[in-house]
């Protein structure tokens, strides 16, 4: 028996409890920015969903007798409205028409412009440099003049704006993932497993795209919250989601005639709410930018 199992032998027979290592926890629950962004998306986004059992009044409908009460007043945290609504129960209302929308339509757009990225980075050819110019063009478009023209061919609605987040995603996603791609196509690896036989296609898939995918992640979480900012700028102009169904930015919109006259929550609450989540989205990219890079460590 040596040395060390005699220690041990004798720790036991003295009735010593031998210490144990807690349990590791995930490196990401470190990084303190990125668990508040989580934190605070994770509630926002419950609560949206909840939204039909939760709400305390209906939200379409107001009281005249009760209009702009402030925040605070017993049955109306946040107060009403110029019509006597819940400010509430619209904000909670309004969620999902201003975050689930956004989010899907900024998802649509991140996977059309990642495969756009992906083989334009890839390909060396003319089709390839004119695609990248085309989306040149598209970049520099306003999108405020695409919703409005969108909106007279389909007409006003929730569609109207996450087709506008769509085109002002596209060619930003597809810009970021070309570089990318490029760079990574002029590293070593690239070339042995291209010197090893392997096609365009499983170079793309097995070897380039891991490596950009943290990339894609970061910007596409960073994307929702600037452009959850950009959909309710539109729902504001009245292009977006339409009366009676509540949406942040037309909640704004309402409230910024009221902002002077003696009832400035009414604009300010649905403001704060847009300015929370898009910050969060935000910091939920970069904490995902730090903790996907492989340099990265927690702080003791």
């Amino acid at each position: 028996m040596s040395l060390s199992e005699e220690s041990v032998d004798r720790t036991v027979d003295a009735g010593v409890p031998v210490p144990r290592r807690r349990p590791r926890r995930p490196a990401w629950t470190h990084h303190r920015q990125l668990v508040v962004a989580v934190s605070v998306l994770a509630a926002v986004i419950v609560v949206s969903v909840l939204a039909p059992w939760i709400v305390p009044h209906d939200p379409t409908v107001g009281d005249p007798a009760s209009r702009y009460l402030t925040p605070g007043t017993e049955g109306h945290l946040f107060g009403t409205d110029e019509q006597g609504r819940d400010i509430l129960s619209r904000l909670i209302w309004g969620g999902r028409a201003t975050i689930g929308p956004t989010a899907i339509a900024t998802s649509v757009a991140v996977l059309i412009g990642s495969v756009i990225g992906l083989l334009t980075g890839w390909s060396r050819s003319w089709l390839s440099s004119a695609v990248m110019r085309i989306t040149d063009i598209l970049f520099a478009f306003p999108v405020v003049i695409v919703a409005f023209a969108l909106a007279e061919v389909i007409g006003m609605g929730v569609w109207v704006v996450a087709s506008a987040v769509v085109f002002a995603a596209v060619p930003y996603v597809t810009r970021i993932v070309h570089a990318e791609t490029r760079r990574q196509r002029e590293l070593e690896y690239v070339d042995a497993a291209v010197g090893l036989g392997a096609s365009s296609w499983t170079v793309l898939r097995s070897e380039i795209l891991p490596n950009v995918g943290a990339t894609i992640i970061v910007y596409w979480t960073s994307l929702i919250g600037i452009l959850i900012v950009l959909a309710s700028s539109l729902s504001a102009l009245g292009i977006g989601v339409q009366p009676p169904t509540p949406d942040w930015g037309r909640m704004v919109a309402e409230g910024a005639k009221v902002l002077i006259s003696g009832s400035p929550f009414v604009a300010i609450v649905p403001g704060i709410a847009i300015l929370v989540v898009g910050l969060a989205f935000n910091w939920l990219g970069d904490g995902l930018r730090d903790v996907l890079d492989p340099r990265w460590s927690p702080r003791p």
